[in-house]
């Protein structure tokens, strides 16, 4: 007899990046630089640390519940109604909240097989079924997906841009995706670096949202508004569906820092297109020099690159750890001669090259 459900003991936990305090504890450095989990190099709005300090004072009351002005402002940056907004503690408790209300527990969730590890633990910690579909030239196979639904399907996760290959499905493929499915499947689009894109074919996913009752996107502050360690984001639903998922979330799930915060740097436009300006132009950087060292890359429309090491990625993690460069090794997602590498700030990503080279040679 055993007090743990089956399911929970096969599944393998998720594996965040490392921490920089840890590595400096752990190996006795001083300096150390961490670009492993996607983060904002350049820190949060200066609007959102003042807003922060300004609401210290009333921690000892609970959070707004319901998230009544974060709502209201998102809603109005989105040109929607705060019906359509769901709040959350980052984009991984929305999966869990999006699964819980609408997947029975012998229905099933579709998403790629080298994406986002949360659809996949989520999913069956909470005991449903998910199947993976393999990405085609590093992308999501949207056909390949579509063959895969059966009457048992009810979700389909998507992460566009995907993580960790930095890659996106188009305008033109999603719509041509959704178009083709049945109605009481649910797609998820997961755009959690949708701020760094700089191209012109990226779906339109709010219009989606507006027209279609079976789509939710999901966005995030913790990338490009740099609130990660407050965990806040949101889900965009047509009303009835956020009725629903506001039913299956847990009162005070946003705290009330995270939402002076979050209000104060949607209002910091400065701060984000300067955030955007600064990666693309770490990200040329990045690429000139991968390429002069002869090593393959694939193209990325997010804050972060995959890069094939050309040989075992997780030595290579190990030895630019023992330099102060914490990446991530990409074990857990069955990629063994690559590594992902967040864009830094000019110094960061120069001083990853430089590391990189030495630990390659």
């Amino acid at each position: 007899m055993t007090l743990v459900r089956k399911n929970i003991s096969k599944i393998s936990p998720y594996e965040a990046g490392k921490p920089i305090e840890e590595i400096k504890r752990r190996l006795g450095l001083r300096d150390v630089i961490k670009l492993a989990s996607n983060e904002n190099p350049f820190g949060p709005s200066p609007k959102a640390v003042e807003a922060i300090r300004r609401s210290l004072s009333a921690i000892n009351r609970y959070p707004d519940s319901n998230g009544f002005y974060l709502k209201k402002k998102i809603a109005r940056n989105l040109n929607l109604e705060p019906s359509n907004i769901v709040l959350g503690n980052g984009s991984d408790e929305l999966i869990d909240i999006i699964i819980k209300t609408f997947a029975e527990e012998d229905e099933q969730i579709i998403t790629a097989d080298l994406t986002f590890l949360e659809y996949r633990i989520i999913g069956n910690v909470t005991g449903r079924a998910v199947i993976t579909v393999p990405l085609k030239y590093f992308k999501y196979d949207l056909d390949g997906i579509r063959r895969k639904v059966n009457k048992k399907t009810k979700i389909i996760f998507i992460a566009n841009p995907n993580n960790p290959t930095g890659t996106y499905v188009t305008r033109f493929e999603v719509e041509d995706f959704i178009r083709d499915l049945p109605e009481d499947v649910l797609v998820v689009l997961d755009e959690a670096y949708d701020t760094f894109i700089d191209v012109n074919d990226f779906p339109e996913s709010l219009s989606l949202v507006r027209r279609k009752k079976n789509v939710i996107v999901l966005k995030t502050l913790s990338k490009a508004y740099g609130l990660a360690g407050l965990r806040i984001g949101y889900a965009v639903a047509k009303p009835e569906l956020a009725s629903y998922m506001e039913i299956a979330r847990q009162p005070f799930n946003v705290n009330s820092l995270a939402q002076a915060a979050a209000i104060a740097a949607f209002d910091d436009k400065k701060f984000l297109r300067k955030t955007k300006e600064k990666i693309l132009e770490g990200k040329k950087y990045l690429y000139e020099n991968l390429a002069g060292l002869g090593l393959a890359f694939i193209p990325s429309v997010a804050n972060f690159i995959l890069i094939d090491v050309q040989k075992d990625g997780v030595g290579v993690f190990r030895d630019m750890l023992k330099y102060g460069v914490i990446v991530r090794d990409m074990k857990q997602y069955g990629l063994k001669n690559y590594i992902r590498v967040t864009i830094g700030t000019k110094k960061e990503n120069e001083r990853f090259i430089k590391i990189l080279k030495k630990v390659l040679n």
